[in-house]
């Protein structure tokens, strides 16, 4: 080999090992594909680093007040979540042990919610959160109603559904999606939930059922489930109509048995039919899990189950979606087992002792009025009053929100639902991860921005811009 060709070469494979470089590729030095497939991929290194680079302006997830969901678990269950990243849950022939953990999951949660049908005999499925729970208990009540109307010799064509007007959007969805017509209990100053009395006037044999939420996501506060249920009690004794409910409990009942023990709202109700809860919320899941439980077998329609067998054997179906990952159900089997109640209690009391902090210390710089309620999800729901100093504050909570978003903090500013859209509010979502030091890194910081906004001389347009149950699920 002549000495150039060899320097040649020698040259080349520098260049090569040069090129594994991440920063040195030219793929670095171009556009990252947006909208079309690329005719050629990329180093695995080199995608990862891009997408990296997309995602560095994300927010910090523990410092985003606005959200529900789980933010932190420990080590242990992250390697369980990892290990079932490619099982499919749904293929039950392959992977038994998956419906063994639902099915546990499922009779424990049933219990937790005091169910007719316990062990073997509760009734329910895992969701891909509580929307989809949400849609397949609605659809359970719709259901139910018609075949009523059915054997009455009636039409069932006009179904409603009676509900606050502070319900999530999956609910609105819900009603659009199959043509239920909302029924609403509209707020008011000071009232920013459904009462008992006014379910009662919205009633009639077109009614599918009544919902009742369990933690409302604009001030945490829970309705009155037993109340809802007697003001039925009186309606059927007057007109023969029997209304079920369906409790949302999405944010709420992963809570109510740990902090408040002696609340009656689940299946302990007569009327309460079915429960929605999310494990990717109190649960303490990352994102992608939820809960639907009826009260018992006989409770659920039978057009509600499907069966297949094109996997291998027969698999009964009750979920809207067909294939999903096992991951979440697992980790939600690891927190039930790893904390149990007692571990569950304990959080939640840490939790509502952080929120009452946090509270406390809101009050103390006399700029702001608490709006949530004593018995509700562990958050703390907030506006700003007249200045403590006397003088006009040219900025209101949603200023607010912008100039704490330069701290890392995402703290949501958003109005109440209709009729009550005029009350400005930000809320706090107390998690897990979220303890007195960063509580009163956040004091600090607001404190520091209400500093910053007094300075202005001229009012600030406000950002609000749509209702909260508005936003994505």
């Amino acid at each position: 080999m002549s000495g150039k060709r060899k320097k040649m070469e020698e040259g080349g494979a520098e260049l090569e090992k040069c090129s594994s470089y991440t920063f040195a590729t030219r793929y670095t030095a171009n556009e990252i594909p947006k909208f079309q497939l690329p005719d050629n991929g990329e180093p695995a290194h080199v995608a990862k680093q891009l997408i990296d680079d997309e995602r560095m302006l994300d927010r910090n997830p523990r410092l985003n007040l606005a959200s529900f969901v789980t933010t932190w678990m420990e080590p242990e269950v992250e390697e369980l979540i990892k290990k079932s990243l490619n099982v499919n849950y749904v293929d039950v022939a392959q992977y038994p042990s998956c419906l063994e953990i639902q099915n546990r999951c499922v009779a424990m949660l049933a219990d937790l919610f005091h169910a007719e049908g316990k062990g073997e005999d509760a009734c329910g499925t895992a969701c891909i959160g509580s929307s989809e729970a949400i849609m397949l208990c609605g659809l359970n009540l719709k259901m139910r109603w018609k075949e009523k109307m059915k054997v009455k010799g009636k039409p069932a064509t006009k179904p409603n559904l009676i509900m606050g007007a502070n319900v999530q959007v999956c609910w609105e969805k819900f009603c659009r999606y199959f043509e239920v017509e909302e029924r609403y209990v509209f707020l008011k100053e000071g009232q920013y939930a459904l009462k008992p009395e006014d379910v009662a006037p919205l009633v009639d044999e077109n009614t599918i059922g009544c919902v009742a939420i369990l933690g409302s996501t604009y001030d945490g506060q829970f309705e009155d489930c037993l109340g809802v249920s007697n003001a039925l009690d009186k309606v059927q004794q007057e007109t023969g109509l029997d209304v079920p409910i369906h409790v949302d409990g999405a944010s709420g009942a992963f809570v109510a048995p740990f902090l408040f023990p002696d609340l009656v709202w689940d299946f302990q109700v007569p009327r309460v039919l079915s429960i929605n809860a999310s494990g990717h919320k109190y649960g303490l899941v990352y994102p992608g899990l939820g809960w639907a439980i009826w009260k018992g077998k006989q409770f659920l329609h039978e057009d509600m189950v499907f069966h297949t067998n094109y996997l291998g054997s027969d698999q009964p179906s009750i979920t809207l979606n067909f294939s999903k990952g096992a991951s979440a159900i697992v980790a939600q089997y690891y927190q039930l087992i790893r904390l149990g109640r007692s571990g569950y209690r304990k959080i939640m009391q840490n939790l509502a002792k952080v929120a009452k902090h946090l509270e406390t210390r809101l009050l103390e710089t006399k700029h702001f009025k608490i709006l949530n309620k004593p018995v509700g999800v562990p958050l703390v729901a907030f506006s700003l009053t007249d200045h403590p100093g006397g003088h006009k504050r040219n900025y209101d909570e949603f200023n607010l929100a912008d100039k704490l978003k330069e701290t890392g903090w995402v703290l949501p500013a958003y109005t109440m639902a209709p009729n009550a859209g005029h009350i400005k509010l930000l809320r706090a979502v107390i998690r897990e991860d979220m303890s007195y030091a960063l509580c009163e890194k956040l004091v600090e910081d607001v404190l520091r921005a209400i500093s910053y906004l007094d300075q202005l001389q001229h009012e600030l347009p406000s950002s609000n811009q749509v209702f909260l149950h508005k936003g994505p699920c």
